[in-house]
């Protein structure tokens, strides 16, 4: 079984985070990075279902040269090897330009599947996987919390609202977006963090730049603000309006 997981690297949530000269964007020159921890837990089911099944895990990261460093962790845990898709734009990339690029580098791999984290830490769109998937024509299904192959075939079950949850039957090859919290985590061992330097990472270069389909406009940090609001009329009244507002505006019941 030949599996590919897409991984992205993001500022670390330690990290305190700047915002640069074009208020678009982060200052990621001094940033911290990490591993997109909901990829984390993608890269982790793809090993199982190897351990199970057996295969090749694919570690597919697009970005500047420096997502090398969670190329290489992804390996370090065990994926068999990498490909970078290396261009500057990808950094801010939207969506689809990610979900271009990794189809792009997928599409002669001939993969059985395809996982990818539910969204990203720093943007969240939840879109690239979706994407990903009508790119490469592959069915997919969202929010995964099990994974079964039974030969071509696959058993998934959705997480949905209000704790319900949803079983689907669907062929190979697939692209499924994967809920943090699936599995538990393992971390490179010496073992693995020695193996990782002679594994191949294939590096390919970027599409050409396209036009993006979304853009940020502004970034800004959350303003802190307070107001007093007196409530007036007798105890009962008061006491009324206190929790319309409590509801309505500040939302803090139900």
């Amino acid at each position: 079984m030949k599996i590919a997981v897409c991984i992205k690297q993001v500022v670390t949530r330690e990290w305190q985070v700047r915002i640069d000269e074009s208020k678009t964007w982060v200052r990621d020159r001094d940033a911290s990075w990490e591993l997109n921890e909901p990829d984390a837990y993608a890269l982790e089911e793809a090993l199982r279902l190897k351990e199970k099944h057996c295969g090749e895990v694919i570690a597919v990261s697009a970005g500047p040269v420096r997502v090398t460093q969670v190329i290489r962790e992804a390996l370090a845990r065990g994926a068999d090897r990498a490909i970078h898709v290396e261009g500057e734009y990808l950094a801010q990339a939207d969506a689809f330009g990610a979900a271009g690029a990794l189809a792009a580098a997928l599409a002669d791999e001939k993969v059985d599947l395809v996982l990818t984290g539910l969204q990203s830490d720093d943007q969240g769109f939840a879109q690239v996987g979706v994407i990903l998937a009508e790119k490469l024509g592959m069915a997919h299904a969202t929010i995964i919390m099990e994974v079964h192959v039974d030969g071509p075939q696959l058993r998934v079950k959705r997480e949905l609202e209000g704790g319900w949850f949803q079983w689907i039957a669907m062929p190979l090859p697939a692209v499924l977006t994967i809920q943090s919290g699936i599995n538990q985590l393992r971390y490179a061992t010496l073992k693995g963090i020695m193996a990782a330097k002679k594994k191949e990472v294939r590096v390919v270069a970027a599409p050409a730049s396209a036009a993006a389909r979304q853009r940020i406009v502004s970034i800004y940090m959350p303003e802190k603000s307070k107001q007093t609001k007196l409530m007036a009329g007798s105890p009962a009244e008061a006491a009324k309006a206190l929790v319309t507002a409590l509801r309505d505006e500040a939302r803090a019941i139900q």
